[in-house]
């Protein structure tokens, strides 16, 4: 056992050299990451689709079991009705049904996601919905003071604000989680805790809690929220700029565009993150990328390989194809069967008739909001079809105009759309 416990790979330094570590208790990662350790994350099943910025910590979570780790992941079916303190406003609670519903559709995405990893999944209902009030109160309950749940910034933020006060329900949600992770100790000798620094306090709950009841040490990382350099959004629902992983609530053509318009200010660190190229290889797309950034080369990279690895490979190429052929890398003849199947089915399209007005089909694909701005956009030569630029206010499709059943539209160099064309018998 002692022999296997030492082939474990320090992962720490790497980690660091990514971007993926934040927060770390119980020691330096350098020391405790040399020995081979149980490590869980926790998911509260509050929506039926992971988004881009879950990501971070399972991608930590996937680099820990590559360099030899055991994974347990929490799918909070008790967490997730109760719902962590937020910096306004309580969370809606869930129902048992949606709960289960929402906690299917996440391990299907978490099996994808490790890409064929062992770990553990488990439901903390199972042991939350078994245990009293009296209990909980008496032996987790007395191990927690209200002066340190106070300091807590979320906690303190919400108290100051009487028009948005929080509820016993909400404070009472660090708790929980602490016994989640003294549960898992107990059980399974999960040592060590992943999650988002925003999780900080939660999990330093957790770490406390072994160490009072059980006298031993816990471990903890985190890893950093990640936020768009150019806007300062973060990757994740509650900006409302939610990028699904689940392809029916965002395409997989979608979400490769996501990853293609990325800002150069953060592309590098996005390959850091997000994707398991090696470092010295991102240098060099870094490289390539800086050469001729209008290329984007780094973009595609990215776009390509976190495309690969939520929706598989076959998906992240055609994405790949039909992206260069809507933005001028090539025609639709060149297109593979394959490739075209995936345009029909990903890329929004409407279908038009021969003989209609251009200027209608302008203001229908919200390319322009009234037919007298069509018209300036035409005299503008800012709309171009079939990659010829319009220059009469007055055209109509005609059956020439489509040398397939498909044709794109464009306002300028960056809006476009497919029309489906339905020719008149």
């Amino acid at each position: 056992m002692e022999k296997k416990r030492k082939e474990v790979k320090n992962v720490a330094e790497e980690l660091r050299a990514r971007g993926l570590l934040q927060d770390e208790a119980g020691g330096k990662a350098e020391v405790f990451l040399a020995t081979k350790r149980k490590v869980y994350l926790g998911i509260d099943p509050t929506a039926e689709s992971l988004h881009a910025g879950n990501l971070v910590p399972i991608m930590l979570m996937k680099h820990l079991a590559n360099a030899g780790h055991e994974l347990t992941f929490i799918i909070g079916g008790g967490t997730g009705m109760i719902g962590d303190p937020r910096e306004s406003g309580e969370r809606v609670l869930l129902d048992t049904k949606t709960v289960a519903k929402n906690k299917k559709a996440l391990m299907v995405q978490l099996t994808q996601i490790l890409g064929g990893k062992k770990y553990r999944m488990v439901d903390n209902y199972a042991w939350l919905s078994k245990i009293t009030i009296l209990e909980f109160l008496r032996d987790i309950g007395k191990h927690f003071t209200v002066n340190q749940l106070l300091k807590r910034e979320i906690i303190k933020k919400r108290i100051q604000v009487d028009e948005d006060p929080i509820s016993y329900t909400e404070f009472s949600y660090s708790l929980l989680q602490g016994y989640d992770f003294l549960h898992l100790h107990q059980k399974y000798g999960v040592d060590m805790q992943i999650g988002g620094s925003d999780q900080w306090a939660n999990i330093l709950s957790g770490v406390e809690l072994i160490r009072r009841k059980e006298g031993k040490s816990a471990y903890a990382l985190t890893a950093p929220i990640i936020n768009d350099k150019k806007t300062g959004k973060k990757f994740g629902k509650s900006e409302g700029n939610a990028v699904w992983l689940d392809p029916k609530k965002t395409s997989s053509y979608t979400f490769y565009q996501f990853w293609l318009n990325v800002s150069d200010e953060g592309v590098e660190d996005y390959l850091k993150i997000f994707t398991f190229l090696s470092l010295p290889d991102i240098a060099k797309v870094i490289t390539i990328h800086t050469e001729n950034p209008s290329a984007r080369h780094a973009q595609k990279t990215l776009a390509r390989e976190v495309t690969a690895m939520i929706h598989g490979t076959a998906s992240a190429e055609s994405a790949e194809c039909v992206s260069g052929v809507l933005f001028g890398e090539g025609s639709f003849s060149a297109l593979s069967k394959q490739d075209s199947v995936y345009m029909r089915k990903e890329v929004p399209m409407t279908q038009v008739t021969e003989g209609v007005s251009l200027t209608d089909v302008i203001v229908s694909l919200d390319l322009a909001s009234s037919k007298g701005e069509a018209r300036r956009l035409i005299e503008q030569k800012a709309i171009s079809l079939g990659g010829i630029v319009i220059t009469d206010v007055h055209q109509v499709l005609t059956k020439k105009d489509f040398s397939s059943d498909i044709i794109q539209i464009r306002r300028g160099k960056k809006q476009g759309l497919l029309m489906l064309a339905q020719k008149k018998r």
